[in-house]
């Protein structure tokens, strides 16, 4: 036991220095990733060209009006369209052929058709396209072993093709040549949308996007759940596969965000692309049904507006590089006429405050979008030996707190545990170190300033202001600590892409909190194990009053209020959506709003008033949600390093100040109570 002291002891004092050399180490980490999100800032706006020919169907000359949009998007600044694999369906929509079920056939041909054949007609308008779209829709059919044979009508050319015409007319063709050339010649970027609905050939798929390389093509859209080339067996050979023909004509890959559920094989693909992904954002057609609904001109507008925040948002917040614009026409009853959402589109992107002339003021450009080019250096292999030793150090700091006596002990199993752990799973390790240090780091913060008001430290501060103020700043920095060993750990590329997330981070939200309140409770006074116990049996003991149920509801709703405020399915009213979007739009990045108005504010105060009484130190308590906000904040990996920091840094001034506003208030209202109570009493 006295060889453990004599290491034990001192040991305490070692951690915090290994801390410091293990942020030390990850810095350099931290800097790479911000090179690589840095790297590529053209934002390319994509528009659906399926859902172009879908608006243009209700109109009364529908090829004059795509003719006409398609010159109204290049104004505004929509430099890409989007094409699907093609069908008989979206052939005949775009008016390429016409499609007759046998006995439309027959009537077109005044005969009586035969009672026993369902089988599907179609006719070409002319020689051209026959010449084009002929030999895809023969092979397509050919394929599936379906019987197709020459038919024509009136001189106009056609082919018999024998399947009913609801089953031909889904079946998945290579895109429609015709479309791809004219967009092309147009001066369009073409992206192409690719389903797994077709079995994955590697010679067709070579030939196809041999095709679509020669047309410019430098990114595909995954249409539908599956990537090409997905099968239940055999699956990693495909991708393979399909990964080596994508780095062979030098195409690759868009991740949609905020899927439900992610594309099967996905995340394999890009993977084997070297990541060659950008992060594209979708703006359904149930968004564009908002932006028809019968508004007043100026609830319009401020539609119109949030459209355009929301692309800007996405853009500068979220690292993303493609924008996807989906529309729909809409029978409006109302105003007795069908409406689409294009005009509105338009004004979303240049009109007042229009989005592409913000996301050019924040220093990205319009054109084709780019991977991100991912940073490396000699320096990281190194630099991961003092992370993961100071990680550990963090985490043993933590437990230090409770029992002094096991850091030695925990340190050791702690470098044990990490090193066996990374050999079993380097994701699974990075994730779990990122996880504890992102938890311990603001604990620490907290139980320090604790600490320093319970050994009286704070009493012997002649201004308590300053005090507060120097503990909010020492406090923030020591949980930043943590946000370097996170930021150092998670920055592989597939973090950035959201191809892979940070698990747990829910419980970044409530262990700080549970970590410090039983600090404060149990731990926080210099107490023998026996008499700490004491206390914990004598509140476990204590008679239950009303008093204590009121409290706990208070507290219990408290909580899940902050729960439901919490992650991306957090709630908001739309008041404080407006507030949210004017500190948005005035400061260009908003402040988290219960670090600035409510954590900061009442830690500030708190440690404000604990120079004077002690038990103000519950007050400050509340001030670990904004700690524990400042390394969440840094936990959303795909948005930019420095977009976190000005975020954090306009909570901290911002809290301070509103901080400082309380600490007036309290003065005026206790010396004006110490004035006229007294008077009142007599």
């Amino acid at each position: 036991m006295n060889w453990y002291k004599t290491w034990n002891n001192p040991l305490k004092n070692v951690l915090w220095w290994l801390v410091i050399i293990g942020m030390l180490g990850s810095l350099p980490l931290a800097f790479t990733r911000h090179q690589t999100e840095t790297s590529a800032n053209k934002v390319e706006f994509v528009f659906d060209y399926r859902d172009l020919l879908d608006v243009s169907d209700i109109q009364t000359n529908p090829q004059t009006f795509v003719a006409e949009q398609l010159k109204k998007m290049k104004a505004a600044g929509i430099q890409s369209m989007a094409v699907y694999e093609s069908t008989l369906a979206e052939l005949r929509e775009s008016r390429r052929i016409e499609m007759y079920n046998s006995r439309d056939a027959a009537a077109l041909t005044q005969t009586f058709g035969n009672p026993n054949e369902n089988f599907t007609y179609v006719l070409f308008p002319d020689n051209a396209t026959q010449q084009k779209l002929e030999p895809l829709i023969q092979k397509t059919f050919g394929d599936l072993q379906v019987g197709v044979k020459p038919w024509s009508f009136r001189n106009k050319n056609g082919l018999i093709i024998q399947m009913s015409s609801d089953d031909a007319s889904i079946k998945t063709m290579d895109p429609d040549p015709i479309t791809l050339q004219t967009l092309k010649d147009q001066g369009f970027q073409i992206v192409v949308r690719l389903s797994n609905r077709r079995a994955f050939v590697t010679n067709d798929m070579d030939r196809l996007l041999k095709q679509l390389y020669d047309l410019g093509v430098k990114r595909i859209i995954v249409d539908g759940n599956e990537v090409p080339g997905y099968t239940e067996e055999n699956t990693e050979v495909n991708l393979n596969k399909m990964a080596d023909l994508l780095h062979k004509y030098d195409i690759g890959l868009a991740a949609i965000e905020m899927l439900k559920e992610p594309q099967k094989g996905f995340s394999t693909l890009a993977k084997q692309t070297n990541y060659d992904v950008v992060r594209l954002h979708s703006f359904t057609e149930k968004d564009s049904e908002k932006l028809m609904e019968p508004l007043k001109k100026a609830e319009l507008e401020d539609r119109i507006q949030g459209v355009a925040d929301r692309f800007v948002l996405a853009v500068k917040d979220r690292n993303i590089r493609m924008v996807f614009l989906n529309a729909k026409p809409l029978k409006s009853l109302d105003k007795g006429k069908l409406v689409d959402p294009l005009a509105a589109f338009y004004e979303s992107l240049q009109g007042k405050d229009g989005a592409i002339p913000r996301i050019e003021k924040a220093g990205f450009t319009l054109g084709t979008a780019e991977a991100f080019t991912v940073e490396s250096n000699g320096w990281q292999k190194i630099a991961r030996v003092f992370i993961l030793v100071g990680g550990v150090s963090l985490i043993v700091l933590t437990a230090s707190f409770f029992i002094p006596e096991s850091v030695l002990f925990l340190f050791v199993i702690g470098l044990l545990g990490a090193i066996a752990l990374h050999t079993l799973s380097a994701n699974l390790y990075a994730q779990a170190l990122a996880l504890a240090t992102a938890i311990c780091a603001p604990s620490v913060a907290m139980m320090l300033v604790i600490r320093s008001i319970q050994s009286g430290a704070a009493a012997k501060w002649k201004s308590g202001l300053a005090f507060g103020l120097w503990q909010l700043l020492k406090t923030s920095l020591i949980s930043l600590i943590g946000v370097v060993f996170e930021v150092a750990l998670l920055n592989h590329i597939s973090y950035s892409l959201v191809i892979q997330q940070f698990r747990g981070v829910s419980a970044l939200h409530l262990l700080p909190i549970a970590i410090v309140a039983l600090y404060l409770l149990f731990f926080s006074e210099n107490n023998t194990y026996k008499e700490k116990m004491a206390k914990v049996r004598k509140i476990f003991s204590s008679y239950i009053s009303v008093l204590w149920i009121v409290v706990a509801g208070i507290v219990l709703a408290a909580g899940y209020y902050y729960l439901s405020r919490t992650g991306n399915e957090g709630q908001a009213s739309s008041i404080e959506k407006l507030f949210r979007s004017f500190l948005e739009n005035t400061l260009g990045v908003r402040p988290r709003t219960k670090e600035f108005l409510f954590a900061h504010p009442l830690f500030l105060l708190g440690a404000y008033l604990s120079v004077r009484y002690r038990n103000a130190m519950y007050v400050l308590f509340i001030g670990v949600m904004g700690q524990l906000s400042i390394v969440d904040t840094f936990a959303h990996l795909h948005t930019p390093l420095h977009i976190s920091l000005i975020r954090i840094t306009y909570g901290l001034v911002f809290g301070a100040l509103i901080g400082i506003v309380l600490i007036i208030a309290w003065e005026i209202i206790t010396r004006s109570w110490k004035r006229w109570v007294p008077q009142w009493s007599k």
